[in-house]
């Protein structure tokens, strides 16, 4: 239950993260053809950030999932 916790929240700061890049240019507050505004850049760092630190967390979860199953699969197949 926990996990399955941890990895929504990883999801959906994952999805906000990519929200805070596209936004800008979804919503249309960064005019096309000029120089990127303050709000922009910030929201490209922060966004950038969030995306890239819950992919990462998500990944390890991942590797750590794995990592486990193929430790259980050898434990079976010595007793088995």
């Amino acid at each position: 239950m926990r996990a399955k916790l941890g990895v929504t929240a990883l999801a959906l700061l994952f999805l906000a993260g990519l929200w805070l890049v596209a936004a800008p240019f979804v919503v249309g507050y960064q005019p096309r053809g000029t120089a990127l505004t303050a709000a922009t850049v910030n929201d490209l760092w922060i966004g950038g950030a969030l995306a890239g630190g819950s992919f990462l967390g998500l990944a390890w979860y991942a590797a750590d999932l794995l990592h486990e199953l193929t430790t259980r699969r050898g434990k079976l197949r010595r007793t088995g």
